[in-house]
């Protein structure tokens, strides 16, 4: 190979690796990466910056401000009570998980689901049952519905723009719908008919039972002259408290865990709790504590003030950092009083702990803070303690019949999708049903700049050559099995990719590999791009492949684990079928 496709495969490594990890927003490596390569000169600056002059990331960020307008007015929220029924069968399932399928052929998946999360929980929590056996199905369903038509998500759009770049036409809007309709088809039957039985009843975040909520870390500091200070802690109620539970104690640097009961308490020193929400709660109230947080709960003193729980998103400021990092109390007007972490039990007090994506936080602010936060990018969901549902707007039939209008307008030609996508948000704005502020807050910044930069990335892997050399060494592996081993090859390989890296930016890297071997192998090139579109959204093992995936994650108290119960069949399903209607054509 050459040094330039050397340098892009170390480039790529370092990205993959920077993106499984976590540590930084995506948006940050794949813009850095492409960076990197045009330094290097691997590629010039026309090609890195040809994903900023691709419609993709303009539709997308459009589109999130269509559905922002139908997440305002509330035009889900009566379907999503009446179509979840009694909550208590597969059949119920069946009835949410199918008309939510149908939507995100239309609608952007990620802020469907975003919408719908609310008020399946809402629902859920007022018929008394575990939302975690419709959230997961949910997120599945809208992404197995987003590969029926180019709106459907973001990967779709994306590869529209390759396909564009590389044939000359974009992708129709139902150019997809012969290979992606049967696709989650077949998907959902399989979706209904196992879900049901193998997702496990979790418990929300603010709902969590006596097993499964000693998950919440609070930490509390003995107050001077208190009734506690100068106690043996094996003598006093902390150890004994149901469901709450002391697991550290720190004093002057020094911690001890697990703690000695003969250890005698002083003013000043700070413990550590883990238990359930109500019970941490009610630490607050016990006399000779006080909260670590003190200081800021008298800075929000005199407003009217509600707990909340707020799930911590893949792409937010906090993630990655401590509350001091961010300043979390000056950035969100908000105390953190707990924090909970799925499947473990932490150990340090919040102040010490680095968050990460899927954390939640027991939040005491605002009334007002869900309004403000819910639609950025800091929190993927934020609910109050025994919040009552959102109402529903006199404008919401408004929003309906602008989106109708833009899906007509797509369907019929009149407009392309990016026109039409433009002209429905300028609607919403004129009629005031959206503002200003609310169009940018809608906008996943952070998204739109991974797509348009990841298709630098793309031009890298095409223009050293890198593409052929993979498509060589993919075709030599599967040839055994003829085109269709090599078909399904390079789509099993794209869907392990967006499992551990984000589906944009895995398809744009793998689709000249595609290209390639269409080329040699005298497969459709557009049959083969839909392919990959639909293997790139099928992430189902994981709660970081997918975006949707991700939302649902904390309110469904799932574990890391619970997704491969269900996204193991689904995804091998999604591939068979897919496979073979690519290559049948």
């Amino acid at each position: 190979m050459s040094v330039d496709a050397w340098i892009t495969v170390a480039v790529l490594a370092m990205a993959f690796a920077m993106l499984a990890s976590d540590r930084m927003a995506p948006s940050a490596v794949v813009l850095s990466a492409t960076a990197l390569l045009l330094l290097a000169n691997v590629i010039t600056t026309e090609q890195a910056l040809s994903g900023f002059s691709n419609p993709a990331p303009i539709t997308v960020a459009a589109l999130y401000v269509v559905a922002r307008g139908a997440q305002k007015t509330g035009l889900l929220a009566p379907l999503t009570s009446r179509l979840l029924g009694e909550g208590r069968s597969w059949r119920d399932l069946a009835r949410l998980v199918v008309p939510a399928a149908g939507a995100s052929a239309v609608l952007n998946n990620t802020p469907l689901v975003a919408a719908l999360v609310p008020d399946v929980v809402a629902a859920c929590q007022r018929r008394g049952i575990s939302a975690s056996k419709f959230l997961m199905p949910l997120s599945f369903a809208t992404i197995l519905g987003g590969t029926v038509t180019v709106l459907g998500t973001s990967t779709n759009l994306v590869v529209s723009g390759l396909v564009q770049e590389a044939d000359g036409r974009p992708l129709g809007l139902f150019e997809v719908t012969p290979i992606g309709l049967p696709t989650a088809i077949a998907g959902l039957l399989v979706l209904v008919s196992v879900s049901w039985w193998l997702v496990p009843d979790r418990v929300a975040v603010a709902d969590q039972d006596d097993r499964e909520s000693r998950e919440f870390v609070v930490a509390m500091e003995v107050v001077a002259d208190g009734p506690l200070a100068g106690q043996r802690i094996g003598e006093t109620d902390l150890v004994a408290r149901e469901h709450v539970f002391l697991v550290q104690l720190l004093r002057d640097g020094h911690r001890q865990s697990p703690v000695d009961l003969d250890v005698v308490l002083e003013a000043g020193d700070r413990l550590s709790f883990v238990g359930r929400v109500d019970r941490v709660v009610d630490l607050h109230r016990l006399p000779g504590l006080r909260s670590t947080a003190s200081h800021h709960l008298e800075t929000l003193a005199g407003r009217s003030r509600q707990l909340q729980v707020a799930v911590i998103g893949r792409t937010s400021p906090a993630a990655g950092h401590t509350l001091a990092e961010v300043d979390f109390l000056s950035r969100y007007q908000a105390a953190v009083l707990a924090v909970h972490r799925d499947g473990h039990r932490l150990v340090a007090e919040p102040r010490e702990v680095r968050l990460r994506p899927g954390d939640a936080l027991m939040l005491l602010a605002d009334r007002d803070f869900a309004d403000t936060w819910r639609d950025r990018r800091d929190f993927l969901v934020i609910a109050p303690l025994g919040g009552d549902p959102p109402e529903v707007s006199r404008r919401a039939p408004l929003v309906g019949l602008v989106m109708l209008g833009m899906v007509a307008a797509a369907t019929t030609g009149v407009a392309t999708v990016l026109e039409a996508a433009l002209v429905a948000s300028a609607v919403l704005v004129a009629t005031g049903v959206l503002t200003a502020h609310e169009v940018r807050d809608a906008i996943d910044l952070d998204v739109i700049i991974l797509i348009a930069a990841s298709f630098g990335l793309g031009q890298a892997v095409q223009v050293t050559g890198l593409a052929d050399r993979l498509a060589g060494a993919l075709v030599s592996a599967f040839n055994g099995f003829g085109t269709y081993g090599i078909v399904f090859g390079i789509l099993l390989s794209l869907t392990l990719l967006t499992e551990l890296v984000t589906n944009n930016a895995a398809v744009v890297v793998v689709f000249p590999v595609g290209a390639a071997i269409a080329a040699r192998e005298g497969i459709d090139l557009r049959h083969l791009a839909v392919g990959l579109a639909v293997a790139a959204s099928s992430s189902f093992l994981t709660p970081i492949g997918y975006q949707t995936n991700t939302i649902v994650y904390g309110p469904g108290g799932y574990r890391f684990t619970d997704y491969l119960r269900v996204g193991l069949p689904l995804n091998l399903t999604v591939l068979v079928v897919a496979t073979v209607l690519v290559v049948r054509g």
